[in-house]
């Protein structure tokens, strides 16, 4: 399969910077409109219709050739059949599970437009694309939107304007990850009684997508339209005959019923000749008219101040034929437009033989149907029964289909300004011939845009060089950045979109929002919740104290870790989970669990103190010179005596003291006192705590710790002279 690329061969394009559209459908052909926008990720689907040429699965777009399941959003245009009728089928037989978009008159028309195209349908229950069931739970799934109101959904932007068509038709601006697209649908651009033009929308779209059904043809004049249209009626009526207007149920039905309905009441010789409306949707539909005539333009607005222009005054509503007294002169309005089947179809037949009568065909004509194949006036038609049936009525093309012509595409497209042109629902003559007037246009305005007819199936790959611009928002935006600053903050991207914040901003300028993980474990701990303290002061240098709203004693380490004892021999730590408060909680858990086998710690006794005295309060000092007489009692035992400034030390006739002021020891026997220094040091690197050493007197000690090493050694080298000199005068 061949592809088509817009890419300068020069430069190596990145795969994700190319966007592709595919026709599943109406790509050198009109009828089961379908096509495909692929970018970044992101696809959306355009229409889903059915050919009118065609029956059952036949008439379908080319589903099998691409994976429904990718669609992110598929938005509807309008609702004839050849846009709207596979939509049901899509939604329901296929792995399609994306969101459906329409305007709200289409998706009010929708409900009764396809329930009557499953009625009506020609085909075998085998064949039938979707039942009623079907369309109900479709139906439930269709969102409705209303004109220029902008929705997101999975980063995809697309805004409704007016398209003209009918009531409801809309033209899709869309936006795909910063390529803007304008899909056109069926549009119009000449004013009528009662919708609006086609809308320019107010930006410059990258991409157009757009109609080629006329191709390079121009329409009459819309008065000089009708003023042939009301003759043509005229003079069949005054020869005797009928006139026969297939036309779509909805859209260029309810034009042309206005323009009957006025000229009838204009002119009174007419009003005993009957028109009838034979849809049997025609009384349902009209209902929703009525209602939205909000959505039409000034004229019907105007004329709806004084009377309901949609109740018509000579216009009837034909059920069936059944009850069709088909005698003398008549006007029938019928559908469906294409002649393919239905109640069109059979007064066609009925009426074909007779010269007197007249078929005008107001729309477009799609290659394959009746209504094509009548425009070349052949002689005899086939009948649905397969018969043949002489045809002698004269048949008059008329185009009432809301459709632009060259001229109004043309100047649409030049106000549009779109770089890619891309032509859809058009005949391959048509298409091609509307690219070659474009082309030349271009060429001679020194304009670059491109156009493209792409055919069914076939990829068309368009690069665009996308760039990312960063948003900068809350405070990371409070001051104007300069060249070279650096920008710090979380970098938030959806779909295309970045945007750059604090973590405060995240709730107020994203979908994100913050969350504070707490941590909790629980320690079986058989000590006194001060021990614990007592060892994390020794660790961490300060640890606050604290009392919860319940009065419980808890302690806090560097502002993160919270320490308490909830129930006896539980220890609970608590914490804000992230990396430097979880460094500091395995710090904190780790000297815990270490207590109770410490030389420092003292474990609780089994039973509390009761009895009424109070005990004095000790200063700190006084503190730790009790847990220093600890140490020493438990070295020297009943040899230690305690002094007014320290301790007393004797050993048999050796004696010792130490000054706890100064922490110096004197001793007459210089083996005591080395003894005495080692114990005191040790002590007290034990009892004091890191954050707080009492240096001065741990360096006096440290110092004599030192000395008395000096004078160990000075005095084995002497002893070990002495020896050596004495046993040299042995020998």
């Amino acid at each position: 399969m061949s592809k088509r690329k817009d890419i300068d061969e020069e430069v190596s394009a990145d795969p994700s910077d190319l966007l592709q559209f595919i026709n599943l459908g109406a790509g050198n052909e009109v009828g089961r409109s379908c096509h495909i926008l692929q970018y970044k990720g992101k696809t959306v689907m355009l229409d889903a219709g059915v050919h009118p040429a065609y029956n059952g699965l036949a008439a379908l777009p080319f589903y099998d050739e691409f994976d429904l399941s990718t669609v992110d959003v598929l938005l509807v245009s309008h609702f004839h059949l050849d846009h709207v009728a596979s939509l049901p089928y899509v939604m329901t037989k296929t792995n399609f599970k994306g969101r459906v978009f329409m305007t709200h008159p289409t998706k009010a028309v929708c409900k009764w437009l396809l329930s009557d195209y499953v009625k009506v349908s020609n085909v075998g229950v085998e064949d039938q694309l979707y039942d009623e069931k079907d369309l109900t739970a479709a139906f439930e799934r269709m969102e409705a939107v209303d004109y220029h109101s902008t929705i997101e959904v999975e980063g995809v932007k697309f805004t409704p304007y007016h398209a003209g068509h009918v009531l409801g038709a809309c033209m899709f601006f869309i936006e795909m990850a910063g390529v803007k697209i304008l899909y056109t649908g069926d549009y119009s651009r000449e004013e009528d009684r009662h919708l609006h033009i086609a809308e320019v929308p107010p930006t410059k779209p990258d991409i157009l997508i757009t109609e080629s059904t006329y191709g390079t043809a121009s329409h009459q004049p819309r008065l000089e339209k009708e003023a042939r249209l009301l003759n043509i009626v005229h003079s069949t009526i005054r020869n005797g005959g009928r006139v026969l207007m297939p036309v779509f149920a909805l859209g260029r039905a309810q034009e042309l019923l206005l323009i009957l309905d006025e000229y009838w009441n204009n002119h009174y010789d007419l009003r005993p000749v009957p028109i009838y409306y034979a849809s049997s949707l025609a009384r349902k539909c009209m209902a929703v008219f009525q209602t939205y005539v909000n959505m039409m333009n000034d004229n019907i607005r105007k004329a709806f101040a004084e009377r309901n222009p949609f109740i018509f005054r000579y216009i009837k509503n034909l059920r069936n034929l059944d009850r069709f007294d088909d005698i003398g002169p008549s006007v029938i309005i019928a559908s469906p437009g294409m002649l393919q089947n239905g109640v069109s179809r059979a007064l066609l037949e009925r009426w074909a033989p007779d010269s007197r009568n007249t078929l005008l065909l107001t729309g477009y004509s799609v290659e394959g149907t009746m209504a094509k194949q009548i425009t070349n006036e052949p002689v005899e038609i086939t009948s649905m029964s397969g018969q043949k049936i002489p045809r002698r009525m004269a048949v008059e093309e008329l185009s009432f289909a809301a459709h632009v012509d060259y001229i109004q595409n043309s100047e649409f497209i030049d106000q549009v300004k779109a770089d890619h042109i891309i032509l859809v629902h058009g005949e391959q003559t048509n298409m091609g011939r509307l690219k070659s007037a474009l082309l030349s246009k271009f060429h001679n305005q020194k304009l670059d845009s491109k156009v493209y007819t792409p055919r069914n199936c076939v990829p068309l790959f368009l690069y665009f060089k996308g760039e990312r611009l960063v948003r900068a928002l809350g405070k990371v935006a409070v001051r104007k950045p300069t060249d070279g600053d650096i920008m710090s903050g979380i970098l938030v991207q959806k779909d295309s979109v970045y945007k750059l914040m604090s973590a405060d901003d995240l709730r107020d300028f994203s979908d994100l929002t913050t969350t504070v993980l707490t941590q909790k474990q629980v320690i079986p701990f058989f000590s006194s919740i001060e021990l614990a303290k007592y060892h994390l002061n020794q660790m961490f240098g300060y640890v606050k104290e604290e009392r919860t709203k319940s009065g419980e004693l808890c302690y806090t380490v560097m502002d993160a870790i919270h320490l308490s004892m909830p129930s006896e021999h539980k220890l609970t730590v608590e914490w804000a989970g992230n990396i430097m408060n979880d460094t500091i909680a395995d710090s904190v858990i780790t000297v815990l669990l270490g207590i109770e086998s410490s030389p420092a710690s003292v474990k609780l006794t089994n039973h509390k103190c009761v009895h009424g005295h109070t005990h004095p309060k000790k200063s700190k000092e006084e503190d730790r010179i009790n847990k220093l007489m600890m140490f020493l009692e438990s070295q020297f035992g009943e040899s230690l005596t305690k002094s007014k400034d320290g301790v007393y030390i004797k050993i048999d006739q050796y004696e010792a003291s130490i000054d706890f002021s100064t922490m110096k020891v004197e001793c007459n026997n210089e083996i005591l006192r080395t003894r005495i220094v080692h114990v005191l040091s040790r002590a007290v690197n034990t009892i004091l705590p890191f954050s707080e050493p009492m240096k001065g007197n741990l360096d006096i000690a440290e110092e004599q710790e030192s000395e008395d090493d000096s004078n160990e050694e000075a005095e084995e080298i002497k002893t070990a002279s002495v020896h050596e000199e004495k046993k040299e005068e042995l020998t």
